[in-house]
């Protein structure tokens, strides 16, 4: 349920951040764990929404930013990645967690998306939800390993869908997903909207419809997730200080989130 394939194998990915003290004669520190090759998320040259937040976050606290590369789409996923960095020490936060998991302590959110239906605007469909009856007759893409998956399995859809693995496979960008729209190789695309929202810009063609948190018959679906920053369990103090951060300067990122084309909802708490 996290970003793109990723985030919710999640939704689909991701950075992390942390605030310490590492000698009494040196400046505060904002670590960050985050992946040197995954756009829109992140990258060495800084150029991703998460990058942007990290150096938000950093500017606030009077903190200097030292970034610990590490890739979230090896083997184990972004369970391993969490692991491997957070959990051992190499940095003390990460930017994109569902608010609320389990695996570690999560802040309170700073943004709320969900996942969407992308198609041609030119065809018009009539995507309501997952119980669309046009869903049955599309050649539908979806991200591996995420909320999507099992709601096309719940409806019996698979067999005639085509799964993407962005979110497991170095160097394959989010924009491959929308150029398999484009070129007619699925008729519908259900991903994780953050993961593509910026490279939408190039493709005015294609429409954006939300899945909505709804089932025909049956309990509900989640597809729209509230994203926080996490720390590890424990780590009261680190929470309070990024709370503090979120609470206070949240016009400026929403006004990064919207720079990046991603689309917000009403987060926890707040009416849809």
């Amino acid at each position: 349920m996290y970003r793109a394939a990723r985030f919710l194998s999640v939704c689909f990915l991701c950075t992390a951040l942390a605030l310490s003290i590492s000698h009494p004669a040196s400046a505060r520190e904002l670590r960050v764990c985050a992946d040197p090759d995954y756009l829109p998320f992140s990258n060495r040259a800084e150029q991703g929404f998460e990058n942007q937040v990290a150096q938000l976050v950093a500017k606030t606290l009077d903190a200097q930013l030292v970034y610990t590369w590490a890739s979230t789409r090896g083997p184990g996923g972004y369970g391993e990645f969490l692991s491997r960095n957070l959990d051992r020490g190499a940095c003390d936060a990460v930017m994109d967690l569902p608010y609320g998991s389990q695996e570690e302590l999560t802040t309170d959110p700073y943004y709320a998306s969900s996942y969407v239906f992308i198609s041609k605007k030119s065809k018009n469909y009539d995507l309501e939800g997952m119980d669309s009856p046009v869903l049955r007759k599309l050649r539908i893409g979806f991200e591996r390993d995420t909320p999507p998956e099992d709601g096309l399995k719940l409806r019996d859809l698979l067999a005639q869908a085509e799964p993407f693995s962005v979110g497991d496979t170095e160097n394959l960008s989010p924009r491959s997903m929308l150029q398999a729209v484009e070129n007619n190789s699925v008729d519908v695309l259900i991903t994780w909207e953050p993961a593509v929202g910026w490279f939408l810009l190039n493709y005015p063609d294609l429409a954006v419809t939300r899945v909505p948190n709804q089932r025909s018959t049956g309990s509900p679906e989640q597809y729209l997730f509230s994203m926080s920053m996490a720390v590890r369990k424990g780590n009261e103090q680190l929470k309070g200080r990024l709370d503090d951060v979120i609470a206070g300067r949240k016009s400026d990122l929403e006004q990064i989130l919207t720079h990046y084309n991603i689309r917000l909802y009403p987060s926890a708490g707040e009416t849809l």
